[in-house]
């Protein structure tokens, strides 16, 4: 009598030569969907991205946020941080924007990430707050519509960098970004991973160009600290 070996099938994978294939070819094109914004971010910031040697000398700085850790800048944040205080005593930058999220009482990045610059020599009336950067998107929009921002000095870590420069781009910001050195521990991993995700919700900003959670007034706190650096 003739053995019959049974093959194991995946549930729901196609009997037919034909229907794999489309299977397969489905799978491809979603993954070149999938990676897609990653694309666009990549060649829309390859050539804006400097060292803190190298990147032109500019008024504004933004850095954005990145967590407190019991109401102090995070490792990550204080990276950023010590990046822009660098620039600013090199005299490349003026003003240094932070922005961040403020939406609780306990909980306010901007002036945390405050009294972490001026205890790393950056003046006070050199230092401008925004209060609602929720997200990477918001804190672009509120940086050109509500600052005033034409263009800046972006600093972040390095996984996080292109997709802000492109962010700020969209919004209308001549941008060039630093991206600081940081540990390869499981929080660099997990933004890298992060940032996969993220890139998809960022095209998405980039083409529909929403508004910020929270607009408000046009605050003329750039526009001082400039006229104060003379």
């Amino acid at each position: 009598m003739r053995r019959v070996t049974l093959r194991p099938r995946w549930p729901g994978w196609p009997r037919t030569r034909r229907g794999q294939r489309r299977l397969v070819q489905a799978v491809m094109a979603g993954c070149v969907l999938a990676l897609s914004p990653s694309a666009w971010m990549y060649t829309t910031t390859g050539d804006r991205l400097r060292t803190a040697d190298e990147v032109p000398r500019t008024d504004v700085a933004v850095v954005f946020g990145a967590g407190l850790w019991d109401g102090e800048p995070s490792p990550y944040l204080a990276h950023r941080l010590d990046a822009a205080a660098e620039l600013y005593r090199r005299g490349r930058v003026e003003v240094v924007l932070v922005t961040g999220d403020n939406s609780r009482e306990d909980y306010d990045e901007p002036d945390a990430m405050r009294g972490y610059l001026t205890r790393h020599g950056v003046p006070g009336r050199r230092i401008v707050s925004d209060y609602a950067g929720f997200d990477t998107w918001d804190s672009c929009v509120r940086a050109k519509k509500i600052f005033g921002v034409d263009e800046a000095v972006l600093i972040s870590q390095g996984f996080h960098i292109r997709r802000a420069v492109a962010l700020c781009r969209a919004a209308g910001i001549a941008s060039y970004g630093v991206g600081v050195d940081a540990v390869h521990d499981a929080t660099w991993y997990y933004g890298g991973a992060r940032e996969v995700l993220a890139a998809g919700k960022a095209a998405l900003d980039a083409a529909f160009r929403p508004d910020p959670r929270f607009l408000g007034p046009r605050e003329p706190g750039v526009e001082r600290a400039l006229a104060s650096a003379g």
